[in-house]
């Protein structure tokens, strides 16, 4: 649902912006698996809390509170390489020109426009390529991820509670609460996975609960409506696998601290969003620190999440694409945070002897 950005500011964005990027990274992964039965009824009961988002934009709150913390951020944003724009073109010499189309895996109409110019641009292309092709097929889907239960669930007997400090579990069990959510419904899910679907604002899951689709599965959609070639750069199971490649600790904090944000998070959506909207994927990592700072405890190892999720990702996914851009007249659409910084896919093509410029 993924950036990175200039060494010295990086390990700093990454530790405090983990639980919100993990819901950027890999929310389309929950909206295939919400047809495990305990997702499901969770996400049932959230959808009835309504269709409004709500949140306040951060940044203009800042405009009026802490200027000069806002112009640091500003600052920190403009240092990002590639840091502003959805979408690039990409050429190479003797080619038909493909696209690059940085999503949000969200169903809110504003992202699901998309920029000027990239309807076209995948109206005209032959093939379209999304992080998973399997997000198309929801049974499909959960089927896959049904058969490593070991990537979502903790094996034989072990519950979240077996990794749970006291004090710990009786903030898990309030946070929960808050939420219409029993600590027990949910003891037997990896924490990432509890803590990916409580950072959701509920009007989310009351489009899903419409049929709306988000904006990467709405493109796989069309495509394949319109007889264009899918593929896609990553399978489900290695999105999880990569995921459950990291410490448990480490995904019990994020969780602990999705859930001590409460209702910012609202606010730290809406922000993300606005973000997005207006194509400024360098301010969003600065911007998440700065909200997450209130909550961190510290270094937690999320150096490692950021290479695991991340880097490593991004290098996957254009080893997997170049031979893909080779053929020409392709529409690739990622999630918009993989595209800025040194190791983001806008650099990584370049590094293949693509020109990769932005449209807007």
């Amino acid at each position: 649902m993924l950036m990175t950005i200039t060494r010295p500011v990086r390990n700093l964005a990454v530790r405090a912006a983990d639980s919100l990027l993990r819901l950027i990274v890999l929310l389309h992964v929950l909206m295939a698996a919400s047809l495990v039965v305990a997702l499901l009824s969770i996400s049932n009961a959230r959808a009835a809390e309504g269709t409004d988002c709500g949140g306040s934009n951060i940044l203009t709150g800042l405009e009026r509170t802490d200027p000069v913390r806002l112009a640091a951020l500003r600052h920190e944003a403009d240092e990002v390489p590639n840091g502003k724009g959805l979408f690039w073109k990409i050429e190479r010499q003797g080619l038909a020109p493909s696209w690059l189309l940085g999503t949000m895996h969200v169903a809110d109409p504003r992202v699901l426009a998309m920029p000027h110019g990239a309807a076209d641009a995948f109206a005209e292309a032959r093939t379209v390529v999304v992080e998973s092709d399997e997000i198309i097929d929801e049974k499909k889907a959960a089927t896959a991820i049904l058969m490593r239960p070991d990537l979502t669930m903790f094996a034989g007997d072990k519950t979240i509670d077996d990794f749970l400090k006291p004090e710990d579990r009786s903030r898990l069990e309030s946070g929960l609460k808050q939420r219409g959510i029993s600590l027990p419904l949910v003891a037997k899910m990896k924490p990432w996975m509890i803590a990916s679907f409580v950072a959701l604002p509920a009007c989310e899951f009351s489009r899903k609960a419409a049929g709306a689709s988000f904006l990467d599965k709405k493109l796989a959609e069309d495509a394949v409506e319109q007889g264009k070639t899918l593929k896609g750069l990553e399978t489900l199971v290695e999105q999880l696998s990569a995921m459950d490649s990291l410490p448990v600790e480490l995904h019990l904090q994020a969780l602990i601290e999705t859930l001590a944000l409460g209702k910012t998070i609202d606010d730290v959506m809406a922000t993300t969003t606005d973000l997005y909207v207006s194509g400024e994927t360098g301010m969003i990592m600065p911007m998440m620190k700065s909200v997450s700072e209130q909550v961190s405890s510290g270094d937690f190892g999320y150096a490692e999440f950021e290479q695991r999720i991340i880097i490593d990702r991004n290098k996957t996914m254009a080893v997997r694409a170049e031979p893909i851009l080779k053929e020409g007249n392709a529409f690739m659409a990622v999630g918009a945070l993989h595209l800025p910084g040194n190791e983001g896919l806008v650099e990584l093509l370049r590094q293949q002897g693509f020109t990769v410029t932005r449209v807007n």
